[in-house]
């Protein structure tokens, strides 16, 4: 036994410890945190004294005889006898022994460890033929680190090897774990700590997002995907011969291999050190940590100025190392979930390989731990010819073909760079001829027929011709057939053309929804004119400044819309209501088609308004051609998979381009449905309306979405066609929907300024992640990096988008215009475009795009484009506010705005300002909340730092007020939150998390309430971390009936009787009496101590319950 260890007597857990048992609970079932190493011998092994080694090696590490039990301190761990099994497995006789001795450690690693069952560790020996044979060891992460597992294995081969030459081992150098623990509390409580974390802070300010190239993000529940390969050491030249180089060219060329993937210029890597200083190098145990790398990495940078980088970085990561990640984590407030960093990089030593007697043997890492992203470890091994690099990844995030596409890209690209350390790493081609053509060309190739030289409403007139006494229209009690739709439309154009509107010329329209709506719509179009769409629900500020930037002669209003466009702005314009059927002053029209000359399909069709950067509306401007491919390609997308005159649901506003998706499918026949206007909110309602009408399609957004999920969608009656866009569906959503037989849904992406729609996804229950599918037909996808080249497969990219789509521009808006609508150098036609999206994303290896986020500041809430310039302006002209940033926080249907403005206290400032922008704004670009601030938070380089400004505290919202916790329940988790949180008010809607909760405060809360007699678990704090939902859970399940103590003080022997809540049998249980000091005298040790009775109760009936 070690030096300095107390027999039976239990010991803290330390930092590290507490951290890995607290993410152990919150996915009991996961075994990511298995430990597990084999060694290769070359040579015949002794079964015999192969276990006598291991067995001399357990009694000298008292770290693998480590036990945990839970107790009124909490849990806590003691050292157990040095028993062990050590099987011997013959696997030689096998057909493929190696397959099937890998089979076993792969069974054996990923079976989950119950902590305070056991087994913690495994050691075993494994033939794989008469002179192979394989040394496994597996250990839990509480127990050991990985390089405690180094020095495991390397004092086995050392005894191992002593024992065959017949002499006795060296003198074991190990610790012991209470000499890891008391190193570890003084360092807690030391200067050395304040100044570790000092330097952290000051390092980590304004910490960036890391940069991941997996596809998505999830927790690390699964082993590793993993892929191998081998270097030449004379492929990375004098660098091979040199640890210390190796580490710095590998984090070098890593860092400069993201940003060329993902564009990030601020680079995080994780970089696992020992934390260990001194005597702690000689102790097994778990103490490693994983310090951040971080770079800066502009294109014309080289090698060798990032190897530079990393040298400092790593000497200053070694200098701090003790510091512990998590801590840090903490102190940066990232939420559950948000990395620290991304791709981590670790080069093992070069003694990694170890001797058995006079046998070579060369080490093979099965698992260190949860990989959360993506880590390359690099080997140098025995014969100094080479490195084996493994590349790990998270396989809920990568899959095997894209970690295998990576590893040799980035090999590739690390052989490429070492060659030359002075190329700009911008320079660099990561793509192949076949790759370049396969983006640029193939996923490119959607060239379709289309009636490019007709306008929309000819393509109307043609269908009304084929179909005159089809339905076209139904609006509450109001029917109208094509002819009778024609008509009208008819007659308003007639109107229009004496009024003077001829091509291009804009009309507006201000109207409520109504069968007026459509009628007036086609009428501008069939006059030549371009309609411009204004909604009466807009503040009257924001309504004057379209029609001043748009200057329509004509303005087509009802009741509703010359309300809110107010006379001001209508008195120098002819003005007249659609629903009449002529305008002040005209003889009645015909209601034959117009001829209008020299319309062509070149001429404009709208122009709609969206947010814009510099707090002003801009105008995109859509010609004819684009909407007649948008018709093409959604007929042959969408609604060749619909019934023969289906009916379709509008229910986006016409100010949005994502309206004209339904109002198109009157060029083949369908029924326009207009939803009205008070049930578009309502998901009960909504729903009843679809099964009402019979409508077979419907444009919605995800929020919408979900509301009709929520109303009961998956038990709609008939089949429906939902076509979703305006922002992401959540992953969740999609599987749901994706399994649901009688919905089809698309997923459509593109902005209004390539016409509504630019990639279409139709999802099927094989895609089980979200994308927004391929290019749409005649339109062209690419994905480019800051020079304009196109980026690797996988790759983030700002996206771009090229065909018969993208928009003539901007209403005189020349400049922006020219900046945002550039030539298409990947076109052959010579007067190409591409429109420049501000999005980012990345081919997934099936061709799909995945929809990354957006390259600038512009967002998407609810299904509305925003630009938070626009509203920040705003807010600037409020005489209390000086400065104001406006950011969406939250994902998905959570996302919310938040405005930070710096101005004097005043308690009314919320509802004040949220008064001043809901007068000038729509309802959709209000913010939730509106942080007061004494000045903006900013980086060292005087930039604005948005990961320092705060979360919104209550008196940020203008409807949030404080409610007092009800109930006896409520009340107790209140005073001990505010005693754990030194929070002095707390609300029964307050998160305990928001509060500034952590998972050592988690650990110490739920042992309070366990001590009140009050059972949860982790997950059920993660779950539900508001006061009042998790009062009510604890409430669920807070009557617990204890049975009685069976063992009376005088008991002098035990059987399995007298242990309810235990299986053991009686010679277990006299196997445990052996171990106890003074036996059956002292068998209260063993079991009547009350506290530890009670945490096995606890969780026991745990078990019971199906607590996680």
């Amino acid at each position: 036994m070690s030096a300095g260890v107390t027999p039976f007597v239990t010991y803290p857990l330390s930092a590290v410890q507490t951290e890995i048992w607290l993410a152990q609970q919150l996915h009991p079932d996961s075994p990511v945190y298995n430990i597990a190493q084999y060694t290769v011998i070359e040579g015949a092994v002794e079964p015999a004294q192969f276990e006598a080694a291991v067995r001399q090696v357990i009694s000298e590490a008292d770290s693998l005889r480590l036990q945990f039990v839970e107790s009124d301190e909490g849990l806590r761990q003691s050292i157990g006898s040095p028993e062990a099994s050590v099987p011997f497995l013959d696997f030689s006789a096998q057909a493929n022994s190696q397959a099937a001795a890998e089979a076993w450690m792969r069974a054996d690693y990923e079976r989950p460890v119950d902590l305070l069952q056991g087994p913690l560790f495994q050691y075993a020996l494994l033939k794989v033929a008469p002179e192979q044979f394989i040394s496994y060891q597996r250990s839990h992460h509480i127990m050991m680190d990985g390089y405690g597992g180094a020095l495991i294995a390397q004092r086995v081969a050392q005894v191992y090897s002593a024992m065959c030459a017949g002499i006795e081992p060296p003198p074991c150098a190990f610790g012991s774990v209470p000499q890891l623990l008391e190193s570890d509390a003084r360092y807690q409580t030391s200067a050395q700590r304040a100044r570790d974390e000092a330097y952290w802070l000051k390092r980590c300010t304004a910490w960036p997002e890391p940069a991941t190239l997996a596809s998505r993000s999830a927790p690390a529940l699964q082993h590793r995907l993993r892929q191998t390969t081998y270097l030449a050491a004379q492929a990375v030249g004098d660098y091979a011969s040199d640890a210390g180089r190796l580490a710095q060219l590998l984090s070098a060329a890593l860092a400069a291999y993201l940003y060329r993937m993902t564009g990030a210029q601020d680079v995080v890597l994780g970089f696992p050190v020992t934390a260990r200083l001194g005597a702690d190098r000689h102790i097994p145990g778990t103490l490693a940590n994983a310090v951040p790398l971080r770079f800066t990495v502009h294109p014309e940078m080289t090698l060798s100025s990032l190897m530079q980088q990393a040298a400092q970085e790593i000497q200053r990561g070694f200098r701090y190392q003790r510091y512990p990640s998590a801590a840090l984590r903490r102190k940066l407030g990232l939420a559950p979930g948000q990395r620290l960093f991304g791709t981590a990089v670790n080069v093992m030593p070069f003694d990694y390989d170890l001797s058995f007697g006079a046998h070579v043997s060369t080490n093979h890492n099965l698992s260190n731990g949860p990989v959360e992203d993506l880590a390359i470890a690099v080997y140098a091994l025995s014969d100094k010819g080479r490195f084996r690099i493994d590349c790990d990844a998270n396989p809920a995030c990568s899959t095997v073909d894209e970690l295998a596409t990576h590893q040799r890209r980035f090999i590739r690209f690390l052989e490429v760079l070492a060659a030359d350390a002075t190329q700009p790493i911008g320079s660099v081609e990561l793509l192949d001829a076949e790759e370049r053509h396969r983006l640029l060309v193939e996923w490119n190739a959607t060239q379709q027929a289309y009636p490019a030289h007709r306008c929309i409403h000819q393509l109307f007139e043609a269908q009304v011709s084929r179909t005159p006494e089809a339905t076209a229209l139904v609006y509450e009690e109001q029917t109208l057939s094509y002819a009778e739709l024609n008509a009208q439309a008819n007659r308003l154009a007639h109107q229009l053309i004496e009024l003077g509107v001829q091509p291009d010329v804009r009309v507006a329209i201000c109207v409520e929804r109504s069968p007026a709506m459509v009628v007036g719509l086609l009428a501008i179009l069939k006059a030549g004119g371009a309609y411009v769409p204004l909604d009466p629900a807009y503040p009257g500020e924001r309504l004057a400044h379209i029609l001043a930037d748009a200057a329509p002669a004509i303005v087509l209003a009802d009741a509703a819309g010359r309300t809110a466009l107010g006379d001001a702005a209508l008195a120098a314009r002819t003005v007249f209501d659609p629903n009449t059927s002529r305008a002040d002053g005209l003889p009645e029209q015909a209601d034959t088609n117009p001829s209008v000359p020299g319309l062509t399909a070149r001429h404009l069709a709208y122009v709609i308004y969206t947010s814009g950067s510099t707090g002003t509306p801009k105008g995109v401007m859509v010609e004819h051609q684009s909407l007649a491919n948008l018709y093409n390609a959604l007929q042959h997308a969408v609604f060749a998979r619909c019934p023969i005159h289906a009916r379709v649901g509008l229910n986006a506003s016409i100010v949005f381009d994502a309206s004209l998706q339904s109002v198109l499918s009157l060029l083949n026949g369908c029924t326009l449905a207009p939803i009205p206007q008070h049930i578009r909110s309502d998901g009960a309602a909504l729903l009843q309306w679809l099964a009402a009408t019979d409508v077979d399609v419907l444009d919605c957004t995800p929020l919408q979405l979900e509301m009709l999920l929520s109303a009961g969608l998956l038990k709609h009656p008939r089949a429906l066609t939902l076509l979703v866009g305006g922002e992401s569906i959540a992953a969740p959503t999609w599987q749901v929907l994706a399994n649901t037989p009688h919905l089809t849904v698309c997923n459509v992406y593109g902005p209004t300024e390539c016409t509504v729609d630019a990639t279409l996804a139709v999802l099927k229950p094989i895609q089980t992640l979200p994308t927004i599918g391929r290019p749409i037909a005649n339109t062209r996808i690419y994905l480019l990096d800051a020079h304009g080249q196109p980026v690797p497969l996988g790759a983030v990219g700002k996206l771009y988008i090229g065909g018969a789509g993208v928009a003539r521009g901007y209403l005189n808006r020349p400049e922006l215009t020219a900046e945002r609508f550039v030539r298409d150098p990947f076109s052959e036609e010579a007067d190409a475009r591409m429109y420049r999206t501000g999005d980012l994303a990345r081919y997934l290896p099936d061709g799909n795009l995945e929809f990354v986020g957006r390259n600038d500041h512009q967002v998407k809430i609810r299904g509305f484009r925003i630009e938070p310039g626009e509203i920040e302006a705003c807010l600037a002209q409020h005489p209390q506010v000086r400065e104001a940033v406006v950011l969406a926080t939250g994902e998905g249907s959570a996302k919310r705005l938040v405005a930070y403005v710096v101005a004097e206290p005043d308690e009314a400032l919320a509802s004040t300002l949220r008064a001043h922008v809901a007068s000038a704004l729509p309802e959709y670009m209000v913010p939730s909340a509106f942080v007061r601030l004494d000045a903006l938070p900013l980086t060292p380089n005087g930039k604005l730092d948005r990961r320092a400004l705060p979360a919104p505290s209550a008196d940020a919202f203008a409807h949030q007020a404080y409610e007092v916790p009800q109930g006896e329940l409520e009340t107790t988790l209140a005073e001990i939150w505010g005693e754990l949180l030194g929070v002095e008010r707390i609300s029964r809607h307050d998160s305990f998390f928001s509060l500034g909760g952590h998972s050592l405060l988690a650990v110490q809360l739920i042992e309070c309430l366990r001590r009140r007699g009050f059972g949860l678990s982790v997950r059920a704090l993660f779950d539900t971390p508001v006061l009042s939902l998790l009062a009510q859970s604890l409430g669920q399940h807070c009557e617990v009936a204890v049975p009685p103590n069976r063992i009376a003080l005088d008991t002098t022997a035990l059987t399995p009787d007298l242990l309810p809540l235990i299986e053991l049998t009686q010679a277990e249980i006299n196997r445990i009496v052996e171990q106890v000091p003074g036996g059956v005298a002292n068998i209260q040790d063993i079991y009547a101590l009350s506290p530890l009775q009670d945490g096995i109760l606890f969780h026991h009936l745990l078990a019971t319950e199906g607590d996680p």
